[in-house]
């Protein structure tokens, strides 16, 4: 019996890396992934561009065909500054739906694994239909924010990603009392037969969706780029400096470039 226990909790952990290999290549929610960030929450639809905050300056800032208002009062811009506002504009709103897109398929994907997992290592449907209940819950957080042009700096913030460790913490109790019955079942070696299984179809659904999930995620990098470039082509000044919207930040590959550098000339002065 001791064995039998050992072997479904090597199992177990097989399959909780399963769910998280699966996570980890889906493109991250953050701002930063494309190596710049806003410090403003944003709403876009058919009546402009609103940015606000609560702290720094400005704390809001608005445009729409061709205006600029800076903490509610209307800027003086050039003719050449309205019509890259008016681009700017334009090409937000054009952006607001790519977002939410790819958010609702790196969510989807990510639930859809968890779901795939109870299902084979639990068999029951449901158990698998309570973890799809709570991924269109957060398809629904996506729509009502993303879906709706508004991206807010905690959109999936902490409490969104505290639903979903609740989720996880959940689904690991049901697959550990379902490994635990087979261990005292005597049913080790079906179980471990599920396990093989998981693994299979998680790469499957993984490789099958995420390569064209990164392939949209780059192209939007693409069109975030083009709007900082023409943020930075605006003539109009902020105080004496150039208004800033999006600004640069270090990506995750990145920051641990970064970090690796760090540790390389450490170990390097170490000598």
């Amino acid at each position: 019996m001791r064995h039998a226990i050992a072997a479904i909790a090597c199992l177990f952990l097989f399959a909780a890396g399963a769910v998280h290999a699966g996570s980890s290549k889906t493109p991250d929610l953050s701002s930063r992934e494309c190596g710049l960030s806003t410090p403003y929450n944003v709403q876009v639809d058919g009546g402009g561009v609103w940015l606000y905050r609560r702290e720094g300056v400005p704390k809001e800032i608005f445009f729409h065909d061709g205006t600029l208002s800076v903490d509610h009062r209307v800027q003086a811009v050039s003719d050449a500054d309205a019509r890259r506002l008016r681009r700017m504009e334009d090409d937000a709103r054009a952006l607001m739906p790519e977002v939410a897109g790819i958010a609702r398929e790196s969510v989807s994907l990510t639930f859809d694994v968890l779901a795939g997992v109870v299902r084979t290592m639990t068999e029951s449907e449901r158990k698998a239909r309570k973890v799809e209940r709570h991924r269109d819950d957060a398809l629904a957080h996506i729509d009502d924010s993303l879906g709706n042009g508004r991206w807010d700096q905690d959109v999936f913030g902490a409490q969104f990603e505290a639903d979903v460790e609740q989720v996880i913490e959940q689904i690991t109790g049901s697959i550990t009392r379902s490994a635990l019955w087979a261990a005292f079942t005597g049913r080790a070696e079906r179980l471990e037969e599920r396990a093989d299984r998981v693994g299979r179809d998680v790469e499957r659904l993984v490789d099958a969706r995420s390569t064209a999930l990164e392939r949209r995620a780059e192209a939007l990098c693409g069109q975030v780029a083009t709007l900082h470039e023409m943020q930075g082509a605006l003539e109009y000044r902020y105080q004496g400096a150039p208004l800033v919207m999006l600004e640069r930040s270090a990506s995750p590959a990145e920051s641990i470039d970064a970090t690796a550098s760090v540790d390389i000339a450490d170990r390097d002065s170490a000598k």
